[in-house]
């Protein structure tokens, strides 16, 4: 079977020749290629060659168009750093809408022609033309939260919780928008599956993200769904308390962070959903070995159960042994669910 094949079969439920791999890698494929990393996010065709470079190296079932969280607040008119070899940076300070009464006014972008927005979009169509049906492609956008944290600023939008409710409404709904809209294209484009970041998610209690944030990534799942994509969540950080709501989105795969115990997630979520991860990527995978990093990912394995996809827990960190990644390519394709 091929990457996309695999994948594909897996998530229907029938039966694969191997456990498929999905690690995120962003600057560890830019290295891998010899590209800087600030033109390895602001040009689509150095992604895609180092997405397709590395995945091919490694026996890898995926390409992907993730680089990094600012795509779309850039286009929104979003402060950005840029770096010359690290991801582009949102300045909070700076914050788009620090004036809250700015979002009255703020359309989402036309994703074919905001600049960094498009550019992504290019990634999956040119994905289509090189890889074909070789690897599943997968699209990328930011989660609700995510996304009103990089145009609010994280701190601010965690008191805006407590401070004015009905903004946070407003906001994840202009944010919910976006997304659709830049995911839409991206599946437009070629991507099979679509990537959700909803880093900031991980910050809210339980309550709060049952109110606030878990309406809108339903939502957000279910726009995704009728797109014919594919969803995968990824929420860095300690979601441990919000496991339940998280199982309870019907998203095709569920990523877990190195901090969350995959065994309650599986208790939590049950049988059916599909978990990636969820080794520390640096103390395990970058500061271990091949042998215990074999060891960690069949604990995974065994606590996750058949449904279970090979990863980190997130990014693939830069420096990490060429044979380190490798021993997560060995064990899966060693390995049946």
């Amino acid at each position: 079977m091929n990457g996309r094949q695999r994948l594909l079969a897996f998530l229907r439920g029938e039966p694969v020749d191997s456990l498929p791999l999905m690690p995120i890698t962003m600057m560890f494929a830019a290295d891998h290629a010899g590209v800087k990393y600030g033109e390895y996010a602001t040009d689509y065709r150095a992604l895609v060659a180092g997405q397709i470079a590395l995945a091919d190296a490694y026996d890898v079932d995926y390409v992907s168009c993730i680089s990094d969280p600012a795509r779309e607040a850039a286009d929104c008119g979003a402060r950005v750093a840029m770096f010359d070899d690290q991801p582009p940076a949102i300045v909070e300070t700076d914050a788009l809408l620090a004036d809250k009464a700015r979002l009255a006014s703020l359309e989402p972008p036309d994703p074919h022609t905001g600049r960094r927005m498009a550019d992504r979009v290019r990634a999956a169509a040119l994905f289509r033309q090189q890889v074909g049906d070789r690897k599943l492609i997968e699209g990328w956008i930011e989660g609700p939260c995510a996304e009103a944290a990089d145009l609010r600023g994280i701190n601010t939008l965690m008191l805006d919780f407590f401070d004015d409710p009905d903004f946070v409404h407003q906001l994840f709904e202009f944010t919910l928008q976006l997304g659709m809209r830049f995911a839409r294209a991206q599946v437009e484009a070629g991507a099979d599956l679509v990537g959700v970041g909803d880093a900031a998610a991980s910050l809210v209690g339980p309550e709060f993200y049952q109110q606030f944030v878990w309406p809108y990534e339903r939502r957000l799942v279910q726009a995704l769904h009728d797109m014919g994509a594919l969803v995968r969540l990824h929420i860095c950080g300690n979601t441990g308390a919000i496991l339940g709501g998280m199982g309870q989105l019907g998203c095709d795969i569920v990523d877990l962070d190195f901090m969350v115990s995959l065994a309650d997630a599986r208790r939590v979520m049950g049988p059916q959903q599909v978990l990636l991860g969820n080794i520390d990527p640096v103390r395990v995978l970058r500061g271990g070995t091949p042998e215990s990093i074999r060891a960690a990912i069949a604990q995974c394995h065994r606590d996750a159960g058949p449904r279970y996809i090979v990863g980190a827990g997130c990014e693939v960190p830069r420096a990490t042994a060429p044979a380190n990644l490798r021993a997560l390519t060995e064990y899966a394709r060693a390995t049946a669910p």
